[in-house]
């Protein structure tokens, strides 16, 4: 097995337990209240969750978000979360895709003969995606079928990894010019460390209109790394396992930008992903618990894990009183001191929060 391969698999064993969660800071999504509407006049069945992905329409709000790819315990795992996107009418993502840059053959990211119709998200680093040219990133595209290519930011957990990148220049070039040529949108991702209002808006200005939080609260991907790593960097790691923005705070840093957003880090449940479209997500991505979900009980585990979340998106809308999950971003809601911080004076989600 290549060192990338072995770096996928152990990655997987990582993030199916607790070990690299966030020891203190949390998603902040806990501090949104959406206002209870005891009389919301319609029938649970009669609530629209359809949404608005990279061009195509989900039935619910809802990514299984990237987590793996390039070997052949990750094809397995990608292969039932596909399937399972499939069947429900979600998003679906992959992990890094940077081992079918190298070797096209590579395991983990054949999943269109399970998901024909699914909205498949690809996935490239940004390092990566610098050092090739569009036409191999749109033949990677084109090959595996995905609908959109997230471009993932992780400067945190790169300088953390042994071996990893530590030259991050050209980085916003890239993604314009992968914007402009590439036929597919592009998302642009963080890995655990959130988005700001100033890099979402640098990356408004040169035509980015998906963007994935990824926010910090869920899963450390610092801390996935310096469990790996070697001891010139287990200190570092151990000293910015907590480094990042909060993921409910990273959706009100961006809600006014005029950016579809996915938000990710940390999203546990339905009422979580109900709580980010009132900030203004457009959707919400769970990984972990998914990965657990798989871990335990296979395709069947991650297949009640997310009707589980969809029922949860359609009671929180309901009882917000609205019909349509898009309308929880014009319900009443209450927000805690800590988000408050967050979110940029002179928005409408300010004035949301101050009515």
């Amino acid at each position: 097995m290549s060192d990338i391969g072995r770096r996928k698999d152990e990655h997987l064993d990582l993030c199916a337990t607790d070990a690299v969660a966030f020891k203190e800071r949390t998603t902040l999504l806990d501090e949104v209240d959406l206002v209870h509407d005891a009389l919301p006049e319609r029938a649970v069945s009669e609530i629209d969750l359809s949404t608005p992905l990279v061009g195509r329409t989900l039935r619910a709000p809802l990514v299984i978000a990237a987590m793996t790819g390039g070997t052949a315990r990750a094809a397995e795992v990608n292969r039932a979360l596909a399937s399972v996107a499939e069947e429900l009418g979600i998003g679906f993502g992959f992990g890094s895709m940077r081992p079918l840059l190298e070797d096209p053959s590579a395991p983990g990211y054949a999943v269109r003969d399970v998901a024909p119709n699914a909205v498949v998200l690809g996935n490239i680093g940004v390092v990566q995606a610098r050092a090739s040219t569009t036409a191999a990133l749109a033949s990677m595209v084109e090959r595996t079928g995905c609908d959109a290519l997230c471009v993932h930011l992780n400067p945190a957990m790169e300088v953390i990894q042994p071996g990893g990148d530590d030259d991050f220049r050209g980085g916003l070039d890239t993604i314009a010019r992968l914007v402009r040529e590439l036929p597919v949108p592009v998302v642009a991702k963080e890995t655990g460390c959130g988005l700001s209002r100033s890099v979402g808006q640098r990356l408004v200005d040169v035509g980015v209109r998906w963007v994935d939080t990824s926010g910090a609260g869920g899963t450390s991907w610092v801390g996935v790394e310096t469990l790996r790593a070697k001891a010139r960097t287990r200190r570092l790691g151990e000293l910015f396992w907590e480094w990042g923005i909060p993921t409910a705070a990273s959706v009100a840093q961006l809600a006014d930008l005029g950016l579809g957003i996915v938000a990710t880090g940390g999203v546990r449940h339905g009422l979580d992903i109900g709580r980010a479209l009132a900030l203004g997500a457009t959707a919400g991505g769970i990984a972990r618990p998914f990965l657990t979900a798989w871990v335990d009980d296979g395709r069947q585990g991650v297949l009640q894990a997310a009707e589980t979340v969809i029922d949860e998106i359609r009671v929180a809308t309901l009882l917000a009183g609205a019909g349509r999950s898009s309308e929880l971003a014009s319900r009443p809601l209450v927000v805690g001191p800590a988000l408050r911080r967050w979110i940029p004076r002179g928005t409408a989600l300010a004035a949301r929060v101050d009515a």
